[in-house]
């Protein structure tokens, strides 16, 4: 898929197929800075499909941050998620607390719902994806 094609306005939420990967990363980072103490973006949520400009960069940083948290799941014990997690947010300029359970489901649902949305754009596209079926991709049930 070429640059031009990524960027180009496809009437998404986050505008674009390059918007809309930016704004997964972000968000990632973002609650990993809550859970983990990653550093927080620099941007705000409504630059975040602006957080990296250059694709290869993005691309980079996502498999990046997917080993980050990766390596974070797998230190993740019952007595941490059974906590609340406080915290301030920008979107609501507060605040909040909530279970950090809760937030956790929150965390892997944005990635899903907004992947689900460039799934969508990258098809429509008419590009290949590829398989996503988890049961496949994990080679079969267990």
């Amino acid at each position: 898929m070429t640059d031009d094609e990524r960027r180009r306005d496809c009437g998404a939420f986050w505008d674009t197929i390059h918007g809309t990967l930016a704004h997964i990363l972000w968000g990632d980072r973002t609650w990993m800075s809550r859970f983990s103490g990653w550093a927080k973006p620099d941007a705000g949520m409504k630059d975040s499909p602006r957080l990296i400009d250059d694709y290869t960069a993005q691309s980079v940083a996502r498999i990046e941050a997917d080993r980050g948290i990766e390596s974070w799941a797998a230190g993740v014990t019952d007595a941490w998620l059974a906590d609340d997690l406080v915290w301030s947010s920008g979107a609501t300029g507060r605040e909040l607390r909530g279970p950090r359970e809760f937030l956790v489901a929150h965390f892997f649902n944005h990635q899903t719902h907004h992947r689900g949305q460039a799934h969508a754009l990258i098809t429509n596209a008419s590009q290949k994806t590829g398989g996503t079926d988890l049961f496949v991709l994990l080679d079969g049930p267990r």
